[in-house]
Parts: structure tokens; C-alpha cells; sequence
């Protein structure tokens, strides 16, 4: 692959080199992990590959938006050095035939997510593996709004000692709050309105000085009450991404997923239960 060549010419040069990876359809989301790796003073190099294999539900992958011509317009806008698509039988040759070769990062992509999206995150590290193995030492630019997969993605690169820095980027947001994503694109202005709730439910969290429990039930309701179908809100351990119990303080994560006219959407916030009482 031409990009393998690219990275390690730029090594050569005693760069550093920055990997971006998306699925495409980019947006602001997308060109910050941009910026904060020009801001690193890396090469960057910003990959597009819709991945078939993280996607459990084939209505959900045939449902997801494109738009190259203008992702390969903003990728150079934003000053990307090598905007790379690589194609299906370049990443899976063997598809729709299963590959053989899977890698799985279990407990962590089990739950949440991977609870009712059987073999996503097996999907994710999978694609994740190969474009580290083709571009080599880099730097890897993820965004916090996918935090499963932050975690799943560190933990695969220590497991594996892959030669990688991963780097975790503040989750960008339209001014009510609604975290950047490409799947926002599939709402219509009222189930825009009722994504919000989602924030909501995670500033609500956030705020309240209740136990985990407690905080829990009031994002389901701040869900709810705007008509989402929700499917998960959790207070999770940083790392581990178990459960915290009523009895456990300092710093979590919460954890929201729902759906909006029939789109999944996901958000999270860090959660501090130092001061949770009863």
C-alpha cells in the first residue's frame, strides 16, 4: 500500500507521523484530530474506510453516509498530508467471506456497545490493527466521543505492543450541545432537537450529587422525557469500563446510548462521584 511507503519515508526525514482514522463523512469532529496533530507538528495522515466488519446490522452499513468528493476537499483544507482511501479488497480481500484472522479484545467490548452490536469491537480492533501495521510508529489521533473504543484501542496497543501513541481529543460540539457526528446527518430537525437530550442527560448526571445509581436513573429519565429509546446509561470505571457501585467515589465516566428515529447515537462525560451522597 502506497501509504506504508509515504509513513516511513516521512520517519526517514525524522518526522513524526500522525494517524487520523475515520470512516469519512467527515466534520469538525473529524478536522480537530486533524488540527491537534498539525498542532504536534506531525505528517499527517488521515484514512477513510467505511469498515463492514464493525457493523452488525447490514440495514446500519448501507444506511451510513458518503460524501469523498468533499471529505477529500476538507481533508485538504485542513492541511492533511496524505488523505488515503484505501479500498475493500485492499482491507479485507476476502469479503463477504468472513476473514480469518480476527482480533478481539474481550470484556472491554463486550458490554455497552458490544452487548446488543455482537462482534462490533472485534471489527473495530481488527480494522484498527491493520492500519497501525501499514503505517507503522505514529502517533493515533482518536476522538473522546467513542470512548469504548478509546479504551479498547489502548488496551489492544498495549496488549500488542503496538509502536503507537494514542492520543484522546476533546469531544466537539454544536453550540446545544449535540456531539459532532456523522450520523447526526441521518436526523431531522426535530430528532436533532431531541439528540440533545442526550447532553443533557450527562450534564444532568454530571451535576447531581447522588450516588451511581441515582445518576443512572436520571439520565434514563432526561432520555426519555425527550422521546429517546434509550439503550444504555451507565457510570462506568475509567478503565475497566465495569459498573461503579453506590459505594464507589472519585472519578467515573457516564456512558449514554439511544436511539433517534432510528438512529443509534452514543455520547459520554467524565463524572466526578467524590461528592455523591445518598
Amino acid at each position: 500500500m502506497a501509504w506504508r511507503q509515504f509513513a516511513q519515508s516521512a520517519r526517514d526525514q525524522g518526522r513524526r507521523v500522525g494517524l487520523v482514522p475515520t470512516m469519512g463523512a467527515l466534520h469538525d469532529g473529524h478536522l480537530s484530530l486533524v488540527r491537534r496533530a498539525r498542532h504536534n507538528g506531525d505528517v499527517v495522515v488521515l484514512t477513510s474506510f467505511v469498515n463492514p466488519r464493525q457493523f452488525s446490522d447490514p440495514r446500519d452499513l448501507a444506511k451510513y453516509p458518503h460524501a469523498p468528493e468533499a471529505d477529500a476537499a476538507l481533508a485538504a483544507a485542513t492541511g492533511v498530508d496524505a488523505f488515503v482511501t484505501p479500498t475493500l479488497r485492499e482491507m479485507w480481500p476476502d469479503y463477504p467471506a468472513p476473514t480469518l484472522t480476527t482480533v478481539s479484545v474481550t470484556e472491554l467490548g463486550d458490554r455497552l456497545e458490544g452487548e446488543t452490536r455482537p462482534g462490533h469491537f472485534d471489527g473495530v480492533a481488527s480494522v484498527v490493527a491493520k492500519l497501525f501495521t501499514v503505517t507503522g510508529p505514529c502517533r493515533a489521533y482518536f476522538g473522546q466521543k467513542d470512548y469504548q473504543q478509546l479504551v479498547v484501542v489502548r488496551r489492544m496497543v498495549s496488549d500488542l505492543a503496538f509502536d503507537v501513541e494514542v492520543v484522546g481529543c476533546v469531544t466537539q460540539r454544536a453550540v446545544d450541545g449535540l456531539a459532532l457526528s456523522s450520523r447526526n446527518a441521518r436526523l431531522s430537525a426535530q430528532g436533532l432537537t431531541a439528540a440533545t437530550s442526550l447532553s443533557r442527560a450527562l450534564h444532568a448526571a454530571r451535576d447531581s450529587h447522588v450516588v451511581a445509581s441515582g445518576r443512572r436513573t436520571l439520565m434514563r429519565d432526561v432520555m426519555r422525557s425527550a422521546g429517546v429509546d434509550v439503550a444504555y446509561a451507565d457510570v462506568v470505571d475509567v478503565l475497566t469500563l465495569q459498573p461503579l457501585s453506590d459505594e464507589d467515589r472519585g472519578v467515573g465516566r457516564a456512558l449514554v446510548a439511544g436511539v433517534v428515529e432510528g438512529v443509534r447515537l452514543i455520547d459520554n462525560e467524565e463524572i466526578d462521584l467524590s461528592v455523591s451522597g445518598g
